[in-house]
C-alpha cells in the first residue's frame, strides 16, 4: 500500500496579505500592548504610592488600628452595596431583556431598549442628587417596619435612620445605574438563541414562555452572567453617587437601615482625598490598590466567563 501525499495548496492559490490587512493587524496588536502597558503602569504606580502605608507603624495610620484595619470596613461597605445592587439589577435586568426581545411589539421593543440603554448616559452625580432627594426620603418608611418586623435578621438590625442615607438605599441607586449594563448585554445574548432551537421547541407544542425557559435562556446563561459581573464592576467602582447618598461610619457591619453603615473605597477616596497630606495620602492610595486588584478580578472572571461562551454553538 502506498501512502498517499496530504494536498497540496496550488502555488496560484495562496492566501497574499494586503498591506492594508497587515497594517490593520500589526495595529491591533500594538493597540492591545498598548493597554497591558497602561495597566501595568497604574499597578506599579499604585504600588510605588502605598508602599509608605504599606510599611508605616499601626499607629500613624488614620484610626490607629492599622493598614488592614483601616481598609478593611471600607471593603466590606464596597462589596455589601456593589452585591446588594447586583442582587436587585440583575433579574429586573433579565425580565426586560426578555421582554423586549420576545414579548413586545416591534416598536414597543425599540423604544423600550432605547430608554432602557440611555440609563447608562445619566451622570452618576444626578443619580445620586435623586438618591438623596427622592428614594431616601421614600424609603424612611420601609427602613421603620424593616426594624421593627425584621430586626432579628442582622441586615435589618436597625436603629432605623431618620434620614433615609442608608446601604440600602445606595444599593437601589447603583441597581438603576447597572441596570442598561446587565439588561443590553442580555438582550444581545437572548437574541442571538439559534433559531433552529426555538422553532423546534414550538414545533412540539411549547409555549412561549416554555420554549424561553428550554432554548433562550440556557443558550444566554453564560451571558448573562458575563453582563452581571460586567455591572458588579461597574458598582464597585461608583464614586458620587455613592459620596453624595450614603452617611457612612467606621465600624464594618452589614446592617443595610442605619446610620453606621462603612463607606465604600470609592467614595471615602473622593471626600477625604482633597484634604489628605503626607502618610494619608499613601493610606488612600493603599485603599485604591486594593479596589483596583478587586475590580481587576470581576472583569477578569467577567471576561472568562465570555470565553467560555464562544464554546457554544447552535449546534450543540
Amino acid at each position: 500500500m502506498t501512502a498517499t501525499k496530504a494536498p497540496t495548496e496550488p502555488p496560484g492559490q495562496r492566501t497574499v496579505r494586503r498591506p492594508g490587512d497587515r497594517l490593520f493587524a500589526a495595529s491591533a496588536k500594538g493597540s492591545g500592548i498598548f493597554i497591558l502597558l497602561v495597566l501595568a503602569g497604574v499597578a506599579a504606580f499604585l504600588i510605588s504610592r502605598a508602599l509608605p502605608a504599606l510599611v508605616a507603624p499601626a499607629e500613624d495610620i488614620p484610626g490607629g488600628a492599622g493598614l488592614a484595619g483601616y481598609i478593611a470596613p471600607l471593603v466590606v461597605g464596597t462589596l455589601l452595596a456593589a452585591v446588594l445592587a447586583l442582587l436587585v439589577a440583575t433579574p429586573l435586568a433579565v425580565a426586560i431583556a426578555l421582554y423586549v426581545a420576545y414579548y413586545a411589539p416591534r416598536r414597543v421593543a425599540a423604544a423600550l431598549g432605547y430608554v432602557i440603554d440611555l440609563l447608562a448616559a445619566i451622570p452618576s452625580v444626578v443619580y445620586g442628587f435623586w438618591g438623596l432627594t427622592v428614594l431616601a426620603p421614600a424609603l424612611l418608611p420601609f427602613h421603620e417596619w424593616a426594624a421593627e418586623y425584621l430586626g432579628w435578621i442582622p441586615l435589618f438590625a436597625g436603629p432605623a435612620s431618620n434620614t433615609g442615607r442608608t446601604m440600602f438605599t445606595v444599593g437601589l441607586v447603583l441597581a438603576v445605574m447597572i441596570l442598561p449594563i446587565i439588561s443590553a448585554i442580555s438582550r444581545e445574548v437572548f437574541i442571538q438563541a439559534p433559531a433552529l432551537h426555538r422553532e423546534a421547541a414550538l414545533a412540539l407544542g411549547a409555549t412561549r414562555w416554555e420554549m424561553i425557559k428550554m432554548a433562550v435562556i440556557p443558550y444566554g446563561k453564560s451571558g448573562v452572567i458575563a453582563g452581571a459581573m460586567l455591572g458588579l464592576g461597574r458598582a464597585l467602582g461608583e464614586t458620587m453617587a455613592v459620596a453624595i447618598v450614603l452617611s457612612g461610619g467606621a465600624a464594618a457591619t452589614l446592617n443595610l437601615i442605619s446610620n453606621s453603615s462603612p463607606s465604600t473605597i470609592a467614595s471615602n477616596i473622593a471626600l477625604r482625598f482633597p484634604e489628605a497630606t503626607g502618610l494619608d495620602v499613601n493610606t488612600l492610595i493603599a485603599s485604591g490598590l486594593v479596589l483596583f486588584l478587586i475590580t481587576l478580578a470581576v472583569n477578569m472572571l467577567a471576561r472568562w466567563i465570555v470565553n467560555r461562551r464562544a464554546d457554544f454553538s447552535g449546534a450543540n
